[in-house]
């Protein structure tokens, strides 16, 4: 990510947006320290689009309402560690 300070992004404004559609998003520092990060439209959709939420994900399983699954327990004994 390219830094810029405040006054040289003003000035190269085209510049910055150029690079950011690019998807190559620009950092935009004030008085040495980072403020705000430029990028394009289709970065920033992609970031805050919606996610699927877990319980979604877990109803879309295959399995989901299956009554005939069985989970067997490891009844192995534990082993010991020397601590």
């Amino acid at each position: 990510m390219r830094e810029w300070a405040l006054q040289d992004a003003k000035a190269r404004l085209s510049e910055v947006v150029r690079l950011a559609l690019e998807h190559e998003p620009q950092e935009i520092t004030v008085r040495g320290e980072p403020a705000v990060v430029v990028l394009s439209r289709e970065d920033y959709d992609h970031l805050t689009q919606p996610r699927e939420s877990l319980v979604a994900f877990m109803r879309r399983s295959p399995l989901y309402g299956a009554d005939d699954l069985e989970f067997t327990r490891d009844s192995s004994l534990t082993r010991e560690i020397e601590l």
